[in-house]
């Protein structure tokens, strides 16, 4: 009841909702994958380097749109479960509220990226993740909160 309830006050209000799905990928030899977003697809964008993701197929599994969006950005295939480390609020503007879900989990396969979406890429070790500079600022605050154990 509480949850039709929060749906029809969102609808009354016009408030978009939507949820995304994101992925800290770590390769065989331990690295972390991050792309840096095409500024000519994001020219707005603040904090460039990201983890993979994107928004959720209403309707569908989570980590099937997980698994695709891996598939789509990078070429890589996700072994086995990921696991969920993040919920994330995030209201970019007073009508639009999207729920971020961020998974860490293992790929194998040879990379290729999209390059509509992101310009580059690059393995990182546990380390240098924390000391990167233009880094998604969601990103950043579950680095910054000890919220991921790399």
């Amino acid at each position: 009841m509480d949850a039709e309830k929060n749906t029809r006050s969102a609808m009354e209000n016009n408030i978009i909702l939507q949820v995304g799905v994101k992925a800290l990928l770590q390769n065989s030899e331990g690295k972390y994958l991050l792309l840096r977003r095409s500024l000519e697809k994001y020219p707005e964008i603040k904090g460039r380097w990201d983890i993979v993701g994107g928004r959720i197929d209403p309707g569908s599994i989570l980590i099937e749109n997980l698994r695709r969006e891996i598939k789509e950005e990078t070429n890589l295939e996700l072994i086995g479960e990921p696991k969920l480390i993040a919920a994330q609020d995030i209201r970019p503007k007073p009508d639009k509220h999207i729920v971020r879900l961020t998974y860490i989990g293992k790929v194998n396969g040879q990379i290729k990226v999209d390059k509509s979406e992101n310009d580059s890429y690059k393995w990182y070790s546990a380390q240098e993740l924390k000391n990167i500079d233009d880094l998604d600022i969601y990103f950043k605050e579950l680095l910054d909160k000890n919220l991921i154990n790399v």
